[in-house]
């Protein structure tokens, strides 16, 4: 136990804790050492259980510290630290409270090695970090305001919605780096999914850009809507609001279209679809605009096929099993009852 409980001090200080969180930090770990759930649990498992409570620790203190931070510094697999995390959750009854996804950006930030000038880190990458985690919230809060967040890892996330923040304050220097190489020079990990993330941002920035009047001029890319991500952001509601109310209008004009009024005669039907002909054109321009709904609704999982059922499985053998709807006719009602022996005493 002493040497479990100077490695949570060890921790603490490496951190940088108060001695508050870290003195919390050693009795959850008593605690946890004391109960029998944790009695027989393998030698890894109790290694990590003091990272365990000093992550409780910080949460419970509202203090930003990531999962990951966390497994860098005990060399551990996340998937296992977090099996040991729930379980000293449950446990002991620890209430933890959920990390505000704003302290989480600027926590994720801080690992980030852009933000002073050194030898391996070419002059051009080096930002302030004030304006860059100031952007990079203004992109979560706009990821979060289209359902890019919800139900997802924050991490990922938040990583390109910083790779963007960042190409957009000296887009002249920075547009040609790939995702990749602003992730190896910053010395953070790139998650799997970022690269969709990205993606899903790409696209909503695009339909934001699509809006402006000022940029139509333009050929519309990527490219060209990173450069003005900074009028994007400031006019996001604006924007937001503007696309949902195209959407709802072409809906209910194609809806419209597509019923037509009763009393109407073939020649106005027929006027309609030459007006309806050149929205569909605009529509096409314009990329395909959708509703703005989760990714989960505009791009649902692929559902396994059933096998078809063989000729065997089809054939009538007199064993199937017969539904209750089916015995029922076989039974007598009390009509069918009585009307049966009225028809007997005749007889």
């Amino acid at each position: 136990m002493q040497r479990g409980i100077r490695r949570v001090q060890d921790l603490c200080k490496v951190l940088q804790l108060p001695s508050v969180f870290e003195e919390t930090a050693v009795l959850y770990f008593q605690r946890a050492l004391q109960h029998p759930s944790f009695h027989l649990v393998s030698l890894e498992k109790k290694e990590l259980l003091g990272g365990c409570c000093v992550f409780v620790t910080c949460r419970q203190h509202n203090w930003p510290l990531t999962m990951g931070t966390i497994c860098s510094l005990l060399y551990a697999k996340k998937e296992l630290f977090a099996g040991v995390y729930l379980s000293v959750q449950k446990e002991l009854e620890l209430s933890v409270p959920a990390l505000s996804l704003m302290d989480l950006v600027k926590t994720h930030l801080n690992s980030f090695r852009l933000f002073q000038c050194a030898a391996d880190i070419p002059a051009p990458f080096v930002e302030d970090k004030e304006k860059m985690v100031a952007r990079t919230m203004q992109i979560v809060e706009l990821a979060s305001e289209t359902w890019l967040v919800t139900g997802r890892h924050p991490v990922p996330i938040i990583t390109a919605a910083a790779f963007l923040s960042w190409q957009s304050l000296q887009p002249a220097a920075r547009l040609t780096c790939t995702f990749a190489r602003f992730c190896k020079v910053a010395g953070v990990d790139l998650p799997p999914p970022a690269h969709l993330r990205l993606k899903e941002l790409h696209e909503i920035l695009l339909r934001m850009a699509s809006q402006l009047a000022w940029l139509r001029v333009f050929k519309m890319d990527k490219k060209m809507a990173i450069k003005h991500i900074g009028d994007l952001l400031q006019h996001r509601i604006f924007l937001l609001k503007k696309s949902f109310c195209t959407e709802d209008a072409e809906e209910q004009r194609a809806g419209a279209q597509g019923e037509g009024c009763p009393g109407s005669p073939p020649a106005a039907g027929g006027a309609a679809q030459e007006e309806a002909r050149p929205s569909e054109g605009k529509r096409q321009r314009d990329g395909g605009r959708r509703p703005l709904l989760p990714p989960c609704l505009i791009k649902p999982r692929k559902r396994l096929r059933t096998a078809a059922p063989s000729a065997a499985d089809l054939a009538i053998t007199g064993e199937e099993p017969i539904s209750d709807s089916e015995i029922e006719q076989y039974l007598r009602g009390q009509e069918e009852i009585q009307a049966f022996s009225k028809a007997k005493t005749w007889l």
